[in-house]
Parts: C-alpha cells; structure tokens; sequence
C-alpha cells in the first residue's frame, strides 16, 4: 500500500488558526494528496477549498471537522464515496454517522489527525 493517502478534509477553513487548515498543512508535510471542502471557497498553502462534494474520486480517508449538525447534509456523500476510514476529530462525534459507516462498512476512527500524523499512526 502507498504511504499517500488521498484525504478529503471535510469543514476546511482559511483561517489558519483552524484545526482543519492546520490540519491540510500537515498533510501536505506528508505528502498527502488533499480535497478540501467548506463554506467558502478558498485555498490553504496552494490546495484549493472548493464548496461541492466530489463524487467518482478515490479517497482513502474523509477526516472530519464539522459538528454534528453540520455533518448531516454530507452523510449520503460520504458514504457514496466509500472511503477506507473516516476519522472523527474532537468535537466531531457523531453516533448517528458512526451507525451509517459502520452498515457500509467503512472504517471509523475517533482521533485527532494531527496527533495521527505527529505519531505517524496515519
């Protein structure tokens, strides 16, 4: 398996007091290929911040940044995009999500992505 794991960051921002910018720049310290997805467009350090969800791309992993209320409108998204994890940063927790990635059996990790790439347990 490549060590690149195509991630979709999901609740990404320009502000980069923001876990999730802050998180698109460790994974480019990866060397991660990034979608990002958010409110407003943008780009973070060159990656674009587009608004509409991608469908037909491959993504190992959907790291979330988004609370739970505003997770709602991307369920059917990323179960469609069947990524191999999701990962559920703090804040993030979702048991109703949880519930629908585990029917399509999709990985669920309830971590930090930055604690993930600083421990290379990415």
């Amino acid at each position: 398996m490549s060590d690149q794991k195509k991630t979709l960051v999901l609740g990404a921002s320009e502000n980069p007091s923001r876990y999730a910018n802050i998180a698109i720049r460790r994974l480019q310290d990866h060397n991660h290929p990034i979608i990002a997805i958010g409110y407003k467009e943008g780009s973070v350090n060159g990656t674009k911040i587009q608004r509409t969800f991608p469908t037909d791309v491959d993504v190992n992993t959907v790291t979330l940044y988004l609370s739970k209320k505003n997770q709602v409108q991307y369920y059917d998204d990323i179960v469609a995009l069947a990524p191999r994890r999701v990962i559920f940063n703090p804040g993030t927790h979702n048991p109703e999500l949880i519930e629908l990635l585990n029917k399509a059996k999709i990985e669920v990790v309830p971590a930090c992505t930055l604690v993930m790439l600083s421990t290379n347990e990415y």
